[in-house]
């Protein structure tokens, strides 16, 4: 009636896909970065520098991407705490 469970396969299967989800994570992460420095760096080159919209349009861009990009990197590094927390749980139980 039960089955025996192989729990050494079970946790390097699921460690080979947090290992792949971060691999493709950090793929998605600098073609994001890669973009945005090109938009970024597209806009001073194209910005009239005397023309002060340009400018309060560059420092309006800069400072709302430095909120959101500190965001995130609170919001991963709460999340990664999570995630090496289960990973301790998970090591705990192979002993």
């Amino acid at each position: 009636m039960s089955e025996k469970v192989n729990l050494d396969g079970v946790r390097s299967e699921v460690l080979a896909r947090i290992n792949r989800s971060e691999r493709n994570f950090k793929l998605a992460l600098f073609a994001a970065v890669a973009f945005e420095a090109l938009f970024l760096v597209t806009f001073i080159l194209l910005m009239e520098r005397h023309n002060r919209m340009h400018l309060l349009l560059l420092i309006a861009t800069v400072s709302s991407y430095s909120i959101v990009v500190l965001g995130l990197v609170a919001l991963g590094a709460y999340f990664n705490r999570g995630v090496l927390r289960i990973l301790k749980a998970i090591e705990l139980l192979k002993t």
